[in-house]
């Protein structure tokens, strides 16, 4: 049986392989893709509606409970490249 996660945009429980795990390296969020960094993580659709909803709801922030603000650029230009 696969592992469920809960997606921080839509809130809505997923497969685990149907999310994309992102951490926190230095305040800046990362994308995790092999889902193996250490840390705490997130898990989102990699979706711009699900990413979008994070980032406006500040949902990466209380999910990776870091202590101030997040550099989402360099994440949010790797989706864009990928997607």
């Amino acid at each position: 049986m696969e592992a469920v996660r809960t997606c921080v945009g839509c809130r809505t429980r997923a497969p685990r392989s149907a999310l994309l795990r992102v951490v926190a390296v230095d305040s800046v969020l990362v994308r995790d893709d092999r889902a193996t960094m250490p840390g705490r993580g997130a898990w989102v659709h990699e979706t711009d509606a699900c990413v979008d909803a994070a980032l406006r709801r500040r949902a990466f922030v209380r999910a990776l409970r870091v202590p101030g603000p997040l550099d989402t650029r360099t994440f949010q230009m790797t989706l864009q490249r990928n997607g």
